[in-house]
């Protein structure tokens, strides 16, 4: 008959860890896969206009925006309801939107910096004024390849 020890000390058996990069990656793809890159919050509101003959931006990776419109709710008392200028993620004086796009331009690939648009989403009440004066700042930076977001209109 055999005799159990009981004093003997086990050792514990080494952890298997063959699977470890497999289940790394399979976490790596699922959180690549279902994580978005973060777009610009708006803090101005605006409606596009409409219009007719309506063509699509090719690369949107060389499209930079300029948000015109009135400051949100949030945002009213702060700035009240004139309208104001959005580049990215804060408010701008037009006076700003030369560097903007100099910087935005300097972020880029040589090769892709001739190709930039900047695109210029305002809202349909938006004075003309303003819209003349974010044209001229854009010549002064020498971007010219401007596109004017709408929507498609249905009926004429």
């Amino acid at each position: 008959m055999a005799k159990i020890r009981r004093n003997d000390k086990r050792e514990m058996p080494a952890l298997n860890t063959s699977s470890l990069p497999d289940i790394i990656f399979m976490l790596l793809f699922f959180f690549m896969s279902v994580t978005s890159m973060k777009e610009v919050s708006l803090k101005v509101q605006f409606q596009n206009p409409q219009a007719t003959e309506l063509t699509k931006l090719e690369k949107k990776s060389l499209v930079r925006y300029i948000y015109v419109g009135t400051p949100t709710a949030e945002f009213r008392k702060q700035f009240g309801h004139e309208t104001r200028i959005q580049l990215d993620d804060a408010f701008a004086d037009k006076s700003e939107i030369g560097d903007y796009i100099i910087n935005e331009r300097s972020a880029m690939k040589e090769q892709d910096q001739g190709m930039m648009t900047v695109s210029i989403k305002a809202d349909k009440e938006t004075r003309m004024g303003i819209i003349a004066d974010i044209k001229q700042e854009l010549r002064r930076a020498y971007a010219l390849k401007i596109s004017y977001a709408a929507t498609q209109r249905t009926s004429y």
